[in-house]
C-alpha cells in the first residue's frame, strides 16, 4: 500500500530560470525504506521541503497515506517526523531538556513523554549524558539525540537528511541500528544520503533524481544488476550522474 504519491510534482523558485523539481511521479510505499539519492542541486531538499509543507509547489500533487497536502496539512503533519542535516537542537539546553520540549511540541506530555525520552536515551547508549548540555556533545551525540527529537511522536513517516553524515563508527551502528528497528516496528522511512554503500544496505527501494526528475528507481540489487559494468550503487551512481563536479553556492 503507497504511503506517498506523488504526481506530476514540479517547483520553480521566483527568479529562478529552471525548474528545481520538474514534472516528478513517484510512488512510495508503507513500511519500506526508500532512498531519495542525486548530486549537489539535483532537488531531493526542495522535493522533501513540498512533502514536508514547508514549501508550495508550482504545479502537481502528491497525497500522504491518502491525505492530500492541500486539504489537510495539518494532519499531515502529524504523521510524520522530520530529522535534518543541521542539528536542531538548543546547545544550552541539556539533552532531556531538548527532547522534553520537542516531544511538547508533538502533544507530549507527562509520564509518557518522560518515559519515552529516557528510553530513547538508553537505546542511544546517553543515558548517562542526559542532564549534560548539548553544547558539549561530540558530533555522534549530537547526531543521536538529533534523531530522537524527530522520532519521539511515533511518526508513521519520517523523513532523514544525512543522518550519519560527520559520525564516528560507532555512532554510524548505533544510528542505522535503531533506523532498522523503528522500520521494523512499521515506520516507513524516506532517506537521503551521500553515503552510497550504506544506502545500498539500508535501502528497500532507491530513486536516483537528476535536475529536478527520477532518472532511475528500483531496488539497490537492480540497479546494479542493469547498469553495466556496476559492482556497487556508487558505480551505479556514476554511470548515471557522471564524474563532473557539482559545486554550488
Amino acid at each position: 500500500m503507497e504511503i506517498i504519491r506523488i504526481d506530476s510534482l514540479s517547483k520553480k523558485y521566483k527568479d529562478s530560470d529552471y525548474y528545481s523539481v520538474e514534472n516528478l511521479s513517484l510512488q512510495i510505499f508503507e513500511g519500506e525504506v526508500f532512498g531519495l539519492l542525486g548530486p549537489n542541486g539535483a532537488g531531493k531538499t526542495t522535493l522533501i521541503s513540498m512533502l514536508c509543507g514547508l514549501i508550495k509547489p508550482t504545479s502537481g500533487s502528491f497525497t500522504i497515506a491518502g491525505l492530500s497536502y492541500k486539504d489537510t496539512p495539518m494532519d499531515i503533519r502529524r504523521l510524520i517526523g522530520v530529522v535534518p542535516q543541521e542539528y536542531a537542537l538548543y546547545p544550552t539546553l541539556t539533552a532531556t531538556e531538548n527532547l522534553v520540549y520537542f516531544g511538547a511540541m508533538y502533544g507530549l506530555k507527562g509520564k509518557v513523554l518522560n518515559s519515552l525520552v529516557e528510553e530513547g536515551l538508553s537505546k542511544m547508549g546517553l543515558s548517562k549524558f542526559a542532564h549534560k548540555k548539548i553544547g558539549a556533545f561530540s558530533g555522534g551525540m549530537k547526531r543521536r539525540v538529533n534523531l530522537l527529537a524527530g522520532i519521539l511522536h511515533e511518526p508513521k513517516l519520517l523523513f532523514l537528511d544525512e543522518p550519519t553524515v560527520g559520525v564516528d563508527v560507532q555512532s554510524k551502528n548505533v544510528i542505522l541500528d535503531f533506523l532498522n528497528e523503528q522500520n521494523q516496528s512499521g515506520m516507513t522511512i524516506v532517506y537521503t544520503s551521500h553515503h552510497l554503500i550504506e544506502a545500498q544496505e539500508l535501502c528497500d527501494r532507491i530513486a536516483i533524481i537528476e535536475s529536478g526528475k527520477v532518472i532511475v528507481q528500483g531496488t539497490p540489487q537492480e540497479l546494479i544488476d542493469t547498469t553495466e559494468g556496476a559492482r556497487n550503487l556508487e558505480d551505479v551512481f556514476i554511470a548515471l550522474t557522471g564524474r563532473g563536479l557539482r559545486d554550488a553556492i
